[in-house]
């Protein structure tokens, strides 16, 4: 009898992690850039962050407990990183009282109102943006200069609307580049804009450890960036006065924290390694289109969301065949 064997219904793989703790390590993947983005913008950076963070916390506790009746999971991790993900997402100088509807949309509506986390459809963070970008759209593209540029001016545009207005007037590229920050100064986050803009290659870091300490895989980060390459590198070769090279794309704008932090959310995203291509390749080729083409400036929001829609359908094309199961 010793050598029976105890069959039992899959998974058989099991591993220390938990959803708990993998929140917990993409918030410490963050603070570096959160950090940064304080010495950058100042005080008001480490207000919107935790005005969010407490706001996403608060809803969650009152909603699940008053409105759901159902277990808390307020301390789990994930109402603070969508706090942090959604104050990475607004200019510092953004109003309290439009933090607190962002913060109610994102946990309310993006989250909860689909079952909490694990059965949410679309990123909650990137619902709450939307919406207020939607809603108060004067208020979401006030953008605060760098504090430390030693420059006096209250608010500043991005690199992106400079661009996309410049050119909408018909001015070259080889006249705007110029007047646009350089390189490094993107790549290290002296320009104005979101507290998600603050830093590339402090963004960059926390990625290479989600990679390390497999949060995450390298599939929807290189496939979001590598199809932005691709296809905004395309249109500059066509006419190299009329769009923005693929390095300028690459490090302005919402690119590395969508790419890397929001795209890759395990709920909203595809399970396998090739949906997870098909999705990047989607939000790339989407984000420069709306960049190039699209009222906004920005387009990396819209596009992850859009893709979160397909999810489904992608799992479904790219379900891997069942062992013993027909070709």
């Amino acid at each position: 009898m010793s050598n029976l064997l105890t069959v039992s219904p899959s998974p058989h793989v099991h591993t220390d992690d938990s959803a708990r703790k993998i929140m917990y390590k993409v918030v410490l993947a963050l603070v570096p850039a959160m950090a940064w983005s304080v010495f950058v913008f100042g005080i008001d950076a480490l207000r919107v962050t935790l005005i969010a963070v407490a706001a996403c916390m608060a809803f969650e506790y009152l909603i699940q407990r008053y409105i759901l009746k159902t277990e808390s999971t307020f301390t789990d991790g994930s109402a603070i990183l969508t706090g942090i993900l959604l104050a990475f997402n607004v200019p510092s100088s953004l109003p309290w009282w439009i933090i607190l509807i962002g913060a109610l949309v994102a946990i309310g509506i993006g989250k909860l109102s689909f079952g909490g986390l694990g059965n949410n459809i679309f990123n909650p963070a990137l619902v709450g943006r939307v919406f207020m970008l939607i809603s108060f759209p004067v208020q979401m593209t006030v953008w605060p200069t760098n504090t430390q540029s030693g420059i006096d001016a209250v608010t500043s545009a991005t690199p992106l609307a400079v661009i996309k207005e410049s050119l909408k007037n018909g001015k070259p590229i080889s006249e705007i580049m110029p007047e646009l920050p350089t390189g490094m100064d993107m790549l290290l986050g002296n320009i104005g804009g979101s507290l998600g803009e603050a830093s590339a290659i402090l963004l960059i870091l926390g990625g290479l450890y989600m990679l390390l300490r497999k949060v995450i895989t390298w599939h929807t980060p290189v496939s979001v960036l590598g199809s932005m390459v691709i296809f905004s590198g395309i249109l500059w070769l066509i006419n190299s006065e009329g769009f923005a090279n693929p390095v300028f794309h690459l490090l302005t704008g919402g690119a590395m924290l969508g790419a890397i932090y929001m795209a890759t959310d395990m709920v909203t995203s595809p399970m396998t390694g090739k949906g997870q291509i098909i999705f990047g390749a989607g939000i790339g080729v989407i984000t420069i289109s709306i960049r190039t083409w699209g009222a906004y400036p920005e387009g990396i929001s819209f596009a992850i969301l859009l893709m979160n829609a397909f999810v489904p359908l992608i799992n479904t094309y790219v379900k891997p065949k069942r062992f013993g199961g027909q070709k």
